[in-house]
């Protein structure tokens, strides 16, 4: 299936899912390492379950607004090891930015390298005005990378059953802190 290239990085290419990608995303939606901190209750337990979430969510996004998570492939063995992406947030009237990697990936700082570029996309292709992320608290490692991206902690909130940490980057922050 033809894949579209959203954006590279020394180690990463972004680029959108496609069906053949269900196994990897299944792993990604329920090895309990991995959701362990991410609010989904493990729903994806089989690969067809896999390939309706991708229709349902990724995908979906993609014809619907245009952008999404996109999966982040390995440059060096072409294996997908997570995504990075953009999601629309209805329920907040937000865009979040939101990234999951395979645990032997961890450290790595992948998760920043992926993520920088995907606000950027955001900021200057899509002019978003302002990017969220929402995060569990005790998530240490994905804070540290909210916090390396410069987003700005705004306090916590209550979504879908869990108590978030809310970070916000906005255009103006950006624009200010170049100047």
């Amino acid at each position: 299936m033809p894949t579209t290239t959203i954006l590279e990085t020394p180690r990463l290419i972004l680029r959108e899912f496609t069906l053949d990608d269900a196994p990897a995303l299944l792993r990604m939606c329920s090895e309990p390492a991995i959701i362990r901190y991410t609010g989904d209750p493990p729903t994806v337990t089989t690969l067809d379950d896999a390939r309706a979430n991708m229709l349902a969510r990724p995908l979906a996004d993609y014809a619907k607004h245009g952008y999404g998570r996109w999966a982040c492939v390995l440059k060096e063995t072409g294996e997908v090891i997570g995504f990075a992406g953009l999601k629309v947030l209805d329920d907040l009237n937000e865009v979040d930015l939101g990234y999951r990697f395979f645990p032997e990936h961890w450290g790595k700082g992948l998760a920043t390298e992926a993520a920088r570029p995907v606000l950027d996309y955001g900021f200057t292709r899509l002019k978003l005005p302002r990017i969220i992320a929402l995060a569990e608290p005790e998530n240490v490692a994905s804070v540290r990378v909210l916090e390396k991206l410069g987003m700005a902690y705004a306090g916590t909130m209550e979504y879908r059953g869990c108590t978030v940490a809310k970070y916000v980057l906005q255009i103006s922050t950006i624009t200010s802190a170049s100047h």
